[in-house]
């Protein structure tokens, strides 16, 4: 497709999203006499959640569109969100909270659809400023937990989080369809249109020249074709022999990921919290205003997780500057295969949250960018659905180790899986800097 592609605004993610950073488990395990299974499976069906969502959002939105899908996501997310504030017992939280993950599984059509208009140039900068809003996200969320959790409690808390949600539904009305997926399949008449709308606010004119889409992308996703069987064939794709190593790789690092970023915040709740009584490495702080202060402290950590690697994907490429936030999270981690000060173990911490959401980042931006628009949402969204294995799994590890005061098998846990990570990384086949964007599958 031949296109020129202008900047717009991107998405935000909510705080909604960024609430299991904060975690509502241990209010809810005094209030409900909760089991530390049961407190483990408050997380894990949210990633569950997230797990299926992202594959179905992906299917959805790359055979009925990304405006269309984005809508259905604010949705369920929304209202969700609302009713787990209401939830009267576990079970049920349980099962909205899963629907809430659902819904927020599709944050990463956001970031394709945000892709998809942004000029090669400067691509992967936007791309990873654009992801910072879950970090702000992460620091809301844990402010509102300091003023919340200790006058009101966690339903207050889960209804006040659930606004933005709402708020994304009234800022739909200026969402507009890629370009790109219009030219996927076949509307080019409608492309041209967004394309004017968006040079007008752009103060600019398009190129002279008429707007062509692939006939390849056509034939495979054209408007006739049965809507199932599409979504179905884009999986097939995504295994086919010229995308079948990068897709592998990519599961292995969505999943690495996943697995090391949400141990790190659950390994924050839980030293800060001080669950194994016999390690020192436990920083003491029973009380929930320290517990929220300090991930809030951790979230903090995400900021410079942001600015380095938006720096460093245009200059060294996307490849280079993964492996560097995995060898440096890798170093962050090692002091703490023995118990440390606290205050050392904060800085430690910090320090690895930093580079495992650079690292995250960067793989987030790579994956949209490895994958042709007529698959790039379902591309993603199967990847981002292998991390939320990763991400149930990880407080199984975190919390049943740290709380059983096997504080080295776990550091070593999350060591291992992180250089199977920055090996896979290495074995990419394309360093994607600079490239443009693909619309079909060159075979």
């Amino acid at each position: 497709m031949e296109q020129q592609d202008e900047e717009e605004d991107g998405t935000v993610y909510t705080l909604e999203e960024a609430l299991t950073s904060v975690g509502i488990g241990p209010a809810l395990r005094s209030q409900w006499a909760l089991s530390p299974t049961q407190e483990s499976l408050m997380t894990t069906v949210v990633f569950g959640g997230m797990l299926i969502g992202a594959i179905l959002w992906g299917f959805i939105t790359d055979t009925y569109g990304r405006r269309k899908g984005l809508l259905s996501i604010s949705i369920v997310t929304a209202v969700s969100a609302a009713l787990s504030a209401f939830s009267p017992n576990y079970n049920l939280l349980l099962a909205v909270r899963m629907m809430v993950g659902f819904g927020v599984g599709g944050r990463s059509v956001y970031a394709s659809w945000f892709l998809e208009f942004v000029p090669s140039h400067n691509r992967g900068m936007w791309s990873i400023i654009n992801s910072g809003f879950w970090t702000i996200g992460s620091i809301l969320e844990a402010l509102l937990a300091l003023m919340i959790m200790p006058r009101l409690g966690w339903r207050w808390l889960l209804a006040l989080s659930s606004i933005p949600s709402f708020a994304a539904l009234l800022l739909f009305v200026f969402t507009v369809e890629s370009p790109r997926y219009l030219c996927a399949v076949g509307r080019t008449r409608d492309a041209c249109d967004v394309l004017r709308k968006i040079a007008v606010v752009n103060k600019t004119q398009l190129p002279p020249g008429k707007l062509v889409s692939s006939q390849l992308t056509e034939e495979l996703l054209s408007p006739g074709k049965n809507k199932i069987s599409s979504g179905f064939s884009s999986l097939v794709v995504l295994l086919s022999p010229t995308l079948r190593r990068n897709t592998l790789l990519i599961w292995v690092v969505y999943f690495g990921n996943s697995f090391s970023y949400y141990g790190i915040i659950l390994l924050t709740s839980l030293f800060s919290s001080g669950r194994c009584q016999h390690s020192p490495i436990a920083l003491h702080m029973n009380d929930d205003q320290s517990l929220y202060t300090n991930v809030l402290i951790n979230s903090l950590a995400e900021i410079p997780g942001i600015l380095l690697p938006a720096i460093l994907v245009e200059k060294v490429g996307r490849k280079f500057t993964m492996a560097f936030m995995y060898a440096l999270y890798f170093l962050f981690l090692l002091p703490l295969l023995e118990p440390q000060l606290p205050a050392l173990t904060t800085a430690l911490l910090f320090g690895a949250r930093t580079f495992i959401l650079g690292s995250f980042s960067v793989v987030a931006l790579y994956s949209r960018e490895i994958y042709p628009t007529f698959i790039r949402s379902t591309g993603t969204g199967v990847a981002y659905s292998m991390g939320r294995i990763g991400a149930m799994i990880s407080p199984v590890v975190a919390v049943q180790m740290v709380r059983g005061c096997h504080q080295m098998a776990a550091i070593i846990s999350f060591e291992a899986v992180i250089v199977l990570s920055a090996a896979s990384v290495m074995l990419f086949s394309l360093e994607t800097k600079g490239r443009e964007l693909m619309d079909t599958l060159v075979v």
